[in-house]
């Protein structure tokens, strides 16, 4: 499928894979969903390294870490995934790697290459760049890889507010402008290679991301800053016998919330608050080591373990004379969550038809956190409630993985699938404490402009996956294929939300939280039994080719999920209705064009429980053409052809203007709507 990747949101080259489809966030940081299931559901690994969001909003999800400028492989394993790249997630996993380094081929040469590219997109007046550069001899390489992006607030098709102020000290917004969508990001990574033999490479890797501002439309809050340095030592070696892959790294964040200059900054009725400033510290360990070893023709075994060390601190300075001091509010205090895991995994090729593979994994998840206090004496009540608590958990986590595959022709197949994949909750499902309104606004993983509590004692999520899927295509597989994946999942102690009751004096969680069908509510984390079921259709044909005009391909994906909460009855929250995606793919030498229409219809199966807001079926048209001429590529593309109105299904609630700190401060039933036309060009040269 031919897509328009975002130059600064590497989740955006995951559109129109089987599956697959993309929760709004920030502007370099949407979230990948898999089959309806999303963030910390999914295992999502970086070069090796299992990247943690550290921030109460999920505000730097993993894929927010790596540019799609330095992704050189992404691989998705939906639904049941193997036990060898899985572990501590139940909706799948996403492998994204940078560039393996190339050597010269002589003792003597030295091996030179880099790429300058440079992009543009009118809606938002998103502009950016990247550079890459390397050198290297026969046995050494060293690579560097840069960019930055930086857009403003982007259009709709169609007024859906009111313009004006956003604030008392907020900017002007036009009737059809998001409010918090501009955001600025820079990030730079340097690579080091060396060979040790023929077959064994050591690679050093550093990275450091720097985003001064990303704002967030259906958030309260925005991020302010977010610093990150990553150190990762990979180790590769081929044998006779099979293969070794190590790896040892180490990640350091520093997130910081603030409101972003579409929400208002000065809250008197706060005590004349200066803002509300959240900081977030993020300290990621690990070590990964795994073997292939190959037995012989038929068999080949995967053994490995890994190790993770994770610690945060969640604190959020006191600000103005009010509600909000003299104490600083500790969220999380140095909260640990440690995974240590070995897996073993079973491939056995037993003839020309027939291939299987097996697994199990095991992981134990502990978790821990210090004492905790509020802003103040009002507080007191929840913070000693928490306090007074047993907070260390540790949970004994087992996934098993069992696949067939039959190939009945050469234009046949069939693969039928089980697994059982288990999830421990995060530190803020498990952790944050406080049940007064303003904290729970302030811990939101859904971007609902819900408040949310944590809750101790939640057990891991274990889900029970059940797939088949059937290939069909042309003999040479070339001309024509289909693919159809239907399945299910029955996940027990999946962790819902449940509207809270009880807390002390400045809790929301009252009687009317119970029964509100028409505002914003507060939940508390909780297990219930759920339901995903669905179906996943792709296929292909070349239509036509001739040296004159070229070749035309046609595609289409059609994706249909149903989450349903087992035990009342609900749907699941933020689940994308069925859609569509159809394109017609033209390539003529070194010109490449596609047309491309995306339906998505209704979204009426919505969760009761968290007030979601339903949206409107819509369709959209986008035009890309290419063309490559020898070492420089340009791009141009329509998205959005018709300048279409419409709200993403996934966007949630539209947060991003206005008294967001408050209760009511924004105006409850508005969901985050998508982008308007946009004109995109872009180019690169490499050299």
């Amino acid at each position: 499928m031919s897509r328009q990747c975002d130059p600064s949101d590497s989740a955006s080259l995951l559109q129109g894979l089987p599956g697959v489809s993309l929760s709004g966030a920030g502007g370099v940081s949407s979230l990948p969903v898999i089959r309806g299931l999303a963030d910390d559901r999914l295992r999502i690994k970086i070069d090796g390294m299992d990247l943690i969001s550290a921030c109460s909003n999920h505000m730097n999800p993993p894929l927010s870490y790596i540019t799609p400028d330095r992704i050189n492989e992404l691989q998705v394993y939906p639904g049941i995934s193997p036990v060898s790249v899985g572990g501590d997630s139940i909706g799948g996993t996403i492998l994204a790697g940078s560039s393996t380094p190339d050597f010269a081929t002589d003792l003597d040469e030295i091996l030179t290459k880099g790429e300058i590219g440079f992009f543009y997109r009118s809606n938002g007046d998103a502009r950016g760049a990247n550079l890459s550069a390397s050198m290297a001899t026969q046995n050494f390489s060293l690579k560097y890889s840069g960019s930055t992006a930086k857009a403003n607030n982007y259009d709709v098709g169609d007024n859906f507010k009111a313009a004006g102020n956003t604030a008392i000290d907020g900017n002007f917004l036009s009737a059809d402008e998001v409010g918090s969508t501009a955001y600025n990001t820079r990030n730079n990574a340097i690579d080091l290679g060396l060979k040790l033999h023929e077959n064994h490479i050591l690679q050093l890797k550093f990275a450091h991301q720097d985003i001064p501002k990303q704002n967030w439309p259906n958030q309260r809050m925005d991020m302010d800053n977010n610093r990150s340095n990553q150190l990762n030592l990979t180790y590769t070696g081929d044998f006779a016998w099979g293969t070794v892959q190590s790896a040892v790294y180490r990640e350091k964040t520093h997130h910081k919330m603030q409101f972003g200059e579409d929400k208002q900054f000065f809250y008197a009725i706060m005590g004349n608050a200066p803002g509300m400033p959240m900081e977030t510290e993020g300290d990621n360990r690990g070590f990964s080591l795994k073997t292939e070893i190959i037995v012989n023709e038929r068999d080949l075994f995967r053994v490995g373990v890994i190790a993770q060390r994770y610690r945060l601190d969640d604190y959020w300075e006191a600000s103005g004379g009010g509600m909000m001091s003299p104490n600083t509010f500790i969220n999380i205090n140095s909260g640990e969550r440690d995974r240590y895991g070995v897996y073993a995994e079973w491939e056995a090729n037993w003839n020309g038809q027939w291939r299987t593979l097996a697994g199990v994994r095991h992981e134990t998840v502990k978790m821990d956190t210090g004492e905790v206090q509020g802003y103040n004496a009002m507080f007191q009540a929840d913070a000693d409630a928490f306090n007074n608590n047993d907070r260390s958990q540790t949970d004994n986590n087992l996934d098993l993985t069992l696949l067939a595959k039959f190939t009945y022709s050469d234009e046949q197949s069939y693969e039928f699938g089980y697994g059982q994949k288990t999830r421990s909750p995060n530190l803020y499902e498990r952790y944050a404490w406080s049940r007064a309104g303003m904290p729970m606004r302030l811990v939101n993983m859904a971007g609902d402009g819900n408040g949310y509590v944590g809750n101790v004692d939640l057990e891991p999520e274990v889900a029970h996956t059940f797939s088949l899927t059937t290939d069909w295509h042309d003999s040479q597989q070339k001309d024509w294929g289909v693919t159809l994946t239907p399945y299910i999942s029955y996940i027990d102690d999946y962790i819902d939300a449940e509207r809270c009751s009880g807390g002390g004096m400045m809790s929301l969680c009252i009687a009317d939280n119970l029964t509100r069908i028409d505002g914003f509510v507060y939940l508390q984390y909780q297990n219930i039994s759920a339901k995903l079921y669905g179906i996943d259709f792709s296929a292909h044909k070349h239509l036509y080719q001739s040296k004159k005009l070229g070749a035309l391909q046609g595609e289409t994906v059609i994706n249909y999920v149903r989450g349903k909460n087992r035990d009342n009855g609900d749907d699941l929250y933020n689940i994308m209705p069925l859609n569509a995606t159809f394109s017609l793919q033209h390539t003529m030498r070194d010109w490449h064009n596609t047309v491309e229409w995306q339906l998505v219809s209704a979204k009426n199966k919505v969760s009761d429980e968290r007030n979601e807001q339903q949206t409107s079926g819509y369709g959209l048209l986008h035009i890309r053409t290419g063309y490559q001429w020898d070492n420089v590529r340009i791009d141009f593309g329509i998205e959005n052809v018709f300048d279409k109105f419409y709200s993403e299904p996934l966007g949630g609630a539209y947060t991003g203007q206005g008294v967001t700190l408050t209760a009511n401060g924004v105006p409850w039933g508005i969901t985050v709507p998508g982008m308007g036309r946009s004109f995109y060009t872009g180019i690169n040269y490499q050299f």
